[in-house]
């Protein structure tokens, strides 16, 4: 008996933190209280995770009931395809296209998460599209995807050097000291940082978003 579709449920269940990040994404815009911490892990103890973050200081984060995790790897640009659903945060340039800053592929069960197009904070004036590829072409310079959603369509450079991932299972024996996370939660008005997801990189990767 094939085991493929159970597989596939255990994907979306593994990578539940980071399709969370990816619904958060519209929903940030318009909530300052929602927060992203990435950087380096320097502890997990009971329900408290510590962060180095990337600009430097510690950022301590209440973990709620029930948290999960999700998992990020490695993939190629290769691996993208028409009709396949990515997250692509980019920069604008003069003239042309916008580049890519990083490509996240969704796995197909997750098509349609966050869709749109909206600002993002990887780097400043950078934007976040998440679409399904409509079409891929390869120039000498790297590769150009055009991207669909909500009606509208956008086109964006990916360099040879882009960080492209895609999600993989992960769980909590994974948050080891010095994996690279992105974690999405709420910040209190006492300065005080919760979430229910953590995003953590495998192999070494260093999660791009």
């Amino acid at each position: 008996m094939s085991r493929k579709p159970h597989s596939r449920i255990l994907m979306a269940l593994a990578a539940g933190g980071l399709a969370a990040l990816a619904a958060a994404q519209a929903a940030q815009a318009q909530d300052s209280n929602r927060i992203r911490v990435r950087g380096a892990i320097e502890s997990l103890s009971g329900d408290k995770l510590v962060v180095k973050t990337r600009e430097g200081g510690d950022a301590t984060i209440t973990l709620k009931a029930g948290w999960k995790v999700g998992g990020i790897k490695k993939a190629s640009v290769e691996d993208i395809k028409p009709g396949d659903f990515v997250g692509v945060a980019s920069l604008p340039r003069g003239t042309g296209p916008d580049g890519a800053i990083e490509v996240l592929i969704f796995p197909a069960s997750m098509k349609g998460t966050g869709e749109g197009n909206r600002p993002w904070d990887a780097q400043p004036n950078s934007q976040m599209t998440n679409a399904t590829v409509s079409n891929a072409v390869k120039s000498v310079d790297g590769h150009t995807i055009t991207l669909t959603y909500q009606g509208k369509e956008k086109t964006i450079t990916i360099a040879d050097a882009t960080p492209i991932v895609t999600l993989a299972p992960a769980t909590k024996d994974d948050l080891k000291t010095g994996a690279g996370v992105i974690v999405t939660g709420e910040k209190a008005a006492d300065g005080s940082i919760s979430a229910s997801q953590v995003a953590v990189g495998l192999n070494g990767i260093t999660p791009p978003m």
